[in-house]
């Protein structure tokens, strides 16, 4: 049996490479399946390298790919008997692995067909999605920060770029969650002086400094929390959430505009609403525009 796979990896590699290439380039379709054939190949070898590299399984990889590398060596350089041994170690490697990674396997297994294979794929997350759901953590963060009267000031950057704020920071670029949000203004810690910026769905940096509103523009009795809020509001369309340290109410400053103690029902629908709802309507208006123009055009 053995002796058939050797003949038969031979018979292979005698074939004449240049003729299989000519005959691909006779069928067009056996090319591009064969492109692509490669092309899934590299990408799933990617993908695991990329999955693996941080974690203990890179250090055993790594190890496989030098037995097989010695395997190979060995029946070149016609080692007879370390060729046997390492030979028969690969034959029984692959049981090994099974039983070594039995958990990881489980539990690759059990992902198939979940958002996390998706993710693993490259498919990326609908962002709308993925907004609304981080409104909601914002949220849950807010009311937390509210009930234990933690000032806090938190910045959603909207479509005008604010990194000229966020340069003035400390850069955190971590997905949003309400216990990293709470942890950073925690008083008498590094960061929680300052405005933490969302950005493309993710926390980009805390301890901003953020321009501040004239007093003209506020009422006597709000701090420098809401003046820095409503400064940022006047500056670009993005929306501040402000949590007051003496009282615990929550305030939010938009276009310029200071809404004050409002509560988790009405923060959740306004920012949904001036975060998806709003663009999303902004966005569909464009897209009839531009479509109205090109039918105009078409009937000229």
């Amino acid at each position: 049996m053995k002796d058939d796979i050797m003949t038969g990896i031979s018979d292979f590699y005698q074939t004449n490479i240049l003729d299989r290439i000519i005959q691909m380039w006779e069928h067009p379709l056996d090319l591009i399946l064969f492109i692509i054939d490669i092309a899934i190949v590299i990408y799933l070898a990617y993908k695991i390298l990329k999955l693996t590299k941080d974690s203990r399984a890179w250090q055993v990889l790594k190890g496989i790919v030098l037995l097989l590398v010695i395997t190979w060596l060995s029946g070149v350089c016609k080692l007879t008997i370390l060729h046997a041994i390492l030979d028969k170690v690969v034959s029984w490697g692959v049981l090994a692995l099974i039983i070594i990674f039995q958990p990881e396997i489980r539990r690759a297994l059990e992902q198939l067909g979940t958002n996390k294979l998706k993710k693993f794929l490259g498919f990326t997350e609908n962002i709308e999605t993925k907004t609304k759901e981080n409104i909601y953590k914002i949220v849950i963060a807010v009311e937390e920060l509210s009930k234990r009267q933690i000032g806090a000031l938190i910045v959603i950057e909207r479509d005008i770029g604010i990194k000229d704020i966020i340069d003035t920071g400390i850069i955190i670029d971590a997905e949003v969650s309400p216990q990293l949000l709470t942890n950073i203004f925690v008083p008498k810690t590094p960061l929680h002086d300052g405005a933490v910026v969302i950005s493309n769905n993710r926390i980009e940096a805390a301890a901003c400094m953020l321009p501040l509103a004239s007093d003209q523009d506020i009422a006597r009795e709000l701090g420098t929390r809401h003046r820095a809020g409503l400064g940022i509001s006047k500056e670009s369309d993005a929306i501040a959430l402000i949590v007051s340290e003496e009282t615990g109410k929550v305030s939010i400053a938009k276009d310029g505009t200071l809404i004050a103690d409002v509560n988790e029902e009405t923060l959740k629908k306004i920012l949904l609403k001036n975060i998806i709802t709003n663009r999303t309507s902004e966005k569909n208006k464009k897209s009839n525009i531009i479509w109205e123009k090109i039918k105009k055009d078409k009937n000229k």
